[in-house]
């Protein structure tokens, strides 16, 4: 069986674990240091709200099938690396629902279900970047991700908290600003 090719980073993609306390796991190969790494470890905390992100500028520009396709497609490839029940389960179900949702709804619901999606997204995204912090803070998180991106960095592992909740408040912030735009 040939391998997959490395992704963006460099890295060649093991498999993803979801755990039912909305926490997850994923697994690369590959340098141990280096870019590659470093985005490796920030792309769980900035992930949702990128996508966030992009999910509310396709619904600024009226694109709400354009949303659910664009999930039905990342699910899919997420099905393909998840390696746990609970993971394949979760995404299953999701993508049934999108699918269904982009299928058979109306105009009217398919575009609300993008909506609450999208603001899911951005309104989920600061709460694990918070959850990492009270874990650093009660010691717990000494192999957290902030702590491993402060080895690879020299920067402290408490600047890369910050550096995850500038980003995903500021892609809050971005994104209502394009949710909301007609209704400002």
């Amino acid at each position: 069986m040939s391998r997959p090719p490395p992704l963006l980073s460099g890295r060649e993609l093991a498999g993803i674990r979801l755990h039912s306390d909305t926490s997850g796991v994923t697994v690369s190969r590959g340098r141990a240091t280096g870019p590659g790494m470093v985005l490796t470890a920030a792309a769980g905390y900035l992930g949702p709200a990128l996508l966030g992100l992009v999910t509310a500028w396709l619904l600024g520009a009226r694109h709400a099938v354009g949303v659910l396709w664009l999930l039905l497609v990342l699910l899919t490839l997420l099905l393909l690396q998840i390696r746990n029940f609970f993971g394949l389960w979760s995404v299953l179900v999701s993508g049934f629902a999108v699918l269904a949702i982009s299928w058979r709804a109306q105009a009217e619901w398919q575009s609300a279900f993008a909506y609450l999606v999208t603001w899911f997204l951005l309104l989920a995204a600061p709460r694990p970047v918070l959850e990492l912090q009270a874990q650093r803070r009660g010691r717990r998180g000494k192999g957290s991700d902030a702590d491993q991106l402060a080895r690879l960095t020299g920067l402290p592992g408490t600047a890369w908290v910050g550096i995850f909740l500038l980003a995903t408040v500021g892609a809050l912030v971005l994104g209502a600003r394009l949710l909301l735009a007609d209704w400002l």
